[in-house]
């Protein structure tokens, strides 16, 4: 055999670390998944800025301006300690009054630029004037904000989670004429991105603290079962099933027991006991990987098992819904996880044996590995044809 490029021989060892860098995609691409994040991170915020500019371009929201409204005191008939047109031209110590505004369906509509209310929108409003002009706090309907009111009721919040605007008082200082000036709305897909990051990293520091105890007992327990004897045991009761599956795995390893308890706690809906179970096992299925950064068939395939797992018992999330009536869907649910079981298993050795995969695969390159002699023959041969 000979070096066609004069190149020097390498080490078998070297060359198999080679092949698995390459991986399916090639060596400069190792790093393609980070691309791919930064890319749709990036395409985010560049949605997020031509959508906000857009809205900023186009005034959907109509910031600065005063959508039409007229009050209504509560009861006409009662005397009240301070008149609604006393609160709309006070300027002075400050002054509330609760009273109903009334915004018409048809200017509603034309002033967004929307189709008209259903109806006349007549809701709760507190006025409360002083010295710099006169604040409304309006209380959302039962059916809730019609848009954009509730697209603008974020950027426009009262303290007690009420519509907040500047009342616009009409030159003649009386209730009719007077206008609604809500807080401008600029940048809302960027907020709303930054709001969802933040929502996020609580929510996934909450889940890992939460976490934290389940993991601690149940991992516990399996160290106490497999000093114990236990798991050697249940691995020999599970060998002939989980061995077809799992060829790769030797017939005493301490996975097979692990990938075992995953399996049962996912099938009789004990997600908190599966979770650290499922750790466990790919802990140890990465004990017979001779790489750290390529999964091996039996990693993929575990993955794909645990992913569509037979539900046994349905999840506790269906049963707080329907109560007693899930009863009714255990058959279909017995039949389509078996299903998703079924093409599970079958796509993930199909895909085992795709030469794009295969070529990468941890299994094969130990067994390369056995051949020590191969390489000094190989660059002996090297070296003499050349």
């Amino acid at each position: 055999m000979t070096w066609g490029d004069n190149r020097p021989p390498k080490d078998l060892g070297q060359e198999l670390n080679a092949v698995v860098a390459l991986g399916p995609f090639g060596g400069e691409d190792r790093d393609m998944l980070n691309w791919i994040w930064a890319g749709l991170i990036v395409l985010s915020f560049g949605f997020a800025m031509w959508t906000d500019v857009g809205e900023m371009a186009g005034d959907r929201y109509r910031n600065g301006d005063a959508l039409p409204v007229v009050f209504e005191p509560v009861d006409e008939g009662e005397a009240a300690a301070v008149s609604l047109p006393e609160v709309l031209t006070n300027r002075g110590e400050e002054r509330s009054l609760d009273a109903f505004a009334v915004i018409d369906a048809q200017a509603f509509g034309d002033f967004y630029g929307v189709d008209p209310l259903p109806e006349t929108l007549r809701v709760a409003v507190t006025l409360t004037s002083n010295r710099d002009g006169v604040d409304a706090k309006l209380t959302a309907p039962e059916a809730g904000w019609p848009e954009p009111l509730a697209t603008i009721l974020p950027f426009s919040q009262s303290r007690d989670e009420r519509l907040l605007a500047s009342v616009d008082p009409s030159p003649a200082g009386d209730a009719q004429g007077v206008g609604l000036v809500f807080e401008p709305v600029q940048f809302r897909k960027l907020t709303d991105i930054a709001q969802a990051a933040f929502d996020m990293a609580d929510t996934a520091f909450e889940i890992a603290l939460g976490l934290t105890g389940v993991l601690c007992l149940w991992l516990g327990l399996v160290k106490i079962a497999e000093d114990a004897g236990l798991v050697l045991a249940l691995v020999k009761v599970v060998r002939p099933l989980l061995g077809l599956i799992f060829p790769e795995i030797p017939k005493d390893h301490p996975a097979l027991g692990m990938i075992a308890l995953n399996l049962a706690a996912n099938m009789l809906g004990l997600g908190n006991a599966a979770t650290p179970m499922g750790l466990k096992a790919m802990d140890e299925l990465q004990k017979l990987n001779e790489t750290e950064d390529t999964a091996t068939n039996s990693m993929c395939m575990f993955l794909a098992v645990n992913t569509a797992s037979v539900q046994l018992v349905p999840p506790a999330t269906l049963v707080a819904i329907m109560g007693v009536s899930t009863g009714q869907l255990w058959l279909p649910i017995l039949i389509v996880t078996g299903l998703s079981l079924l093409i599970a298993i079958l796509a993930a050795r199909a895909l085992s044996l795709a030469p794009v995969f295969a070529k990468s695969d941890p299994e094969r390159l130990k067994q390369a590995k056995t051949l020590p002699g191969r390489s000094g023959d190989s660059g002996a041969e090297g070296r003499d044809d050349a």
